[in-house]
């Protein structure tokens, strides 16, 4: 008898042991890290300083281009919206389209963000270089594999792909690849990097190996804003969301300043960049300068200023609460960019470029942030991919001009090239176009994510995915926000339009690294909405 009791308590603590080790794995990738790398203690940034007296005559113009993270068409105001039915007007960022133009039919390259943002600095189809799906660590897609909560469609997780992941660190746009600021670097502007960067974090693929003179930031997909015990933070975590769970068990709060080892910056991150940026902005004000302020507002783990919350009593639901709260803070904080233009005499000689790296996230529970559009990121629906665009050039740009021809994020990169004087690479396939010239316009784009593949050509949007097998066609000219779909009554077209997309993926290489899940996601209601089987999905392979 006493035998058995005492097995029977050691597998009842081996179990326990267990369960303990199951709940709290989750922080071990977190715990790695910082073991590895430490995270040192602040330390001031010495932007480098540019001519005491600027020169005299026409200089080139400066170039600022600001994209946030995760931001929806209808998390801005500028369209009549605005987060919680317009709780949160923003007026700053609304500065932008009304002083100059903005694009109606303006679309992220992916609807995730490290494609998107790899297009944005290349001017070239990710897919082109193999850089198709955003870069995640192993332990991250494992964490996801096994979450899928009440959801009748399973994630898929490809694990015996693990043998074809490259180390994280290598996960990144190749250094063969010419940026933006490369092309700019030879028309003698000085480059710098603020923010979010996820195109690789190995020494080769960093922003400073890449063509930025100067970086401030992160160089993966995200950190905490702030720490999360800070009595100025108000946090809003979201139980349904496993990725959720897995950023505030590993995330850390921490930045770079170029390869220097990383540290913690001073106060909300949103706050850091801006202030970081004005100082950018003053150091370089006698000389051409593009900045890339990449900020990773209003991305997840939702963190906001006490005081932004507390300004915001009308809106009664937390989540969204803190996310208007966040979405508040960004919308000031551009505005200080945009005086800071005003107060060093810039204002009429700086090209500033506002979008948002692809729509707002269905993990986040708030429904609306995409409104009209049907979709959320991680689809090809106009909400994933259908994002705020706009540019304000005070004598270049008509006020108030709004343009309803297609623009992409690829299209940033010839954009910015001609009104700087820079010279396009002759040596590879180019498909980025000059928004402001005489010339030809978009008239086809294509965005794809493993066995899910999209062509917009005229006004007709066909959408080919395996899982579910299903074709979608839409007319956006008569239907917009994609509610009717016409493959059925019209297969002339949706052959025509595959054949589109054949030959756009004819010859393209293999991935730099396999996708190894593929999660369902619903076209019309977030994470948190209950699960029904008549809802559309669509299978998001990454």
């Amino acid at each position: 008898m006493k035998k058995w009791t005492w097995i029977g308590a050691l597998a009842l603590l081996i179990g326990a042991g267990y369960l303990g080790f199951q709940q709290y794995k989750i922080y071990i990738p977190g715990i790695i890290s910082e073991w590895r790398e430490p995270i040192g203690e602040n330390r001031p940034i010495a932007w480098a300083q540019g001519p005491a007296v600027a020169p005299s005559g026409q200089r080139p113009p400066n170039v600022i281009l600001i994209v946030a993270d995760d931001l929806g068409v209808n998390d801005i105001s500028l369209y009549g919206g605005g987060v919680a039915g317009g709780a949160v007007p923003t007026p700053n960022i609304d500065s932008i389209a009304k002083q100059g133009v903005s694009f109606a039919n303006g679309y992220a390259a992916n609807a995730t963000c490290s494609p998107s943002r790899a297009a944005l600095m290349t001017g070239r189809y990710p897919t082109r270089f193999g850089f198709e799906f955003t870069s995640i660590p192993a332990a991250f897609a494992s964490n996801l594999a096994h979450n899928d909560g009440d959801s009748p469609y399973p994630t898929i997780y490809h694990e015996e792909l693990n043998r074809d992941l490259p180390a994280y660190a290598d996960m990144g746009v190749p250094n063969a690849e010419i940026m933006l600021p490369e092309i700019l670097k030879a028309q003698g502007y000085h480059n710098i990097h603020i923010g979010k960067w996820h195109l690789g974090e190995a020494k080769p693929l960093r922003p400073t190996s890449q063509g930025f003179d100067e970086s401030l930031g992160i160089r993966a997909g995200g950190d905490l804003f702030m720490a999360e015990d800070d009595p100025q933070v108000v946090n809003a975590k979201l139980p349904w969301d496993p990725i959720d769970r897995f950023l505030w068990a590993n995330l850390p709060y921490a930045v770079y300043w170029g390869d220097s080892a990383r540290f913690r910056p001073k106060g909300h991150l949103t706050d850091y960049f801006t202030d970081n940026a004005l100082a950018a902005i003053e150091a370089n004000k006698n000389r051409p300068f593009f900045m890339y302020l990449a900020y990773n507002a209003p991305h997840t783990p939702l963190q906001a200023l006490k005081s932004d919350y507390d300004a915001l009593p009308q809106i009664k639901d937390h989540t969204q609460r803190v996310y208007g709260a966040m979405m508040r803070q960004l919308d000031r904080r551009i505005g200080d960019v945009l005086q800071k233009l005003k107060d060093t005499g810039l204002d009429n000689n700086t090209l500033v470029i506002f979008t948002s790296d692809n729509g707002g996230a269905w993990y986040t529970g708030i429904k609306d942030h995409n409104t009209p559009y049907r979709g959320y990121k991680g689809t090809f629906f106009e909400g994933g991919i259908h994002v705020p665009m706009m540019m304000r050039w005070p004598g270049k740009i008509a006020p108030g001009t709004v343009r309803s021809d297609v623009a992409q994020h690829l299209d940033m990169f010839a954009t910015i090239a001609a009104a700087t004087g820079a010279r396009l690479p002759t040596d590879r396939k180019m498909d980025s176009f000059n928004l402001f010239g005489t010339g030809p316009k978009r008239e086809v784009t294509f965005w794809r994510s493993g066995h899910y593949r999209v062509v917009r050509a005229g006004d007709w949007k066909l959408q080919v995915s395996e899982r579910p097998n299903k074709v979608w066609l839409f007319n956006l000219a008569t239907d917009p926000t994609e509610r009717v779909n016409l493959a059925a009554k019209d297969p002339a077209r949706v052959a025509e339009l595959r054949k589109l997309i054949d030959a756009q993926n004819a010859g393209l290489p293999k991935p730099l690294w396999p996708g190894l899940l593929e999660g369902a996601i619903r076209i019309d209601v977030p994470l948190n909405a209950a699960w029904k089987q008549d809802q559309e999905y669509v299978y998001w392979a990454n």
